[in-house]
């Protein structure tokens, strides 16, 4: 019985440790946001996409927040309590400055059409 016991035992710590990251995966995480961030600078050259220049890097910086959350903070391995106390402030704080912005730049420019 004490057999049993020591097996469960090393099966929960190897479940436990496999959920974690390798260094591996630091490595490829790092070179994403390493290749996200030459991107972002290469869409700031690029005179064509001046039209879309700031929604686009708004979104690869969004993109690149999660990615560091998710990884470097842990959120991804850890309980889901966690990552939605932490999203749902996020949303929220994204939905007023989207709300602040169409109240102060985008209505008042269409009444004066």
């Amino acid at each position: 019985m004490a057999d049993t016991h020591t097996h469960g035992a090393e099966a929960a710590h190897e479940d436990h440790t496999s959920g974690h990251p390798t260094w591996r995966t630091y490595v490829v995480v790092g070179a994403i946001l390493t290749a996200i961030t030459a991107i972002e600078v290469a869409i700031f050259y690029i005179e064509a996409l001046a039209g879309v220049l700031i929604p686009s890097l708004l979104v690869l910086s969004a993109l690149k927040f999660a990615i560091v959350v998710m990884f470097y903070m842990h959120l991804k391995f850890d309980s889901r309590i966690f990552a939605r106390v932490f999203v749902a402030p996020l949303v929220l704080a994204a939905l007023v400055v989207i709300g602040m912005v169409l109240l102060f730049k985008v209505l008042p420019a269409i009444e004066l059409r």
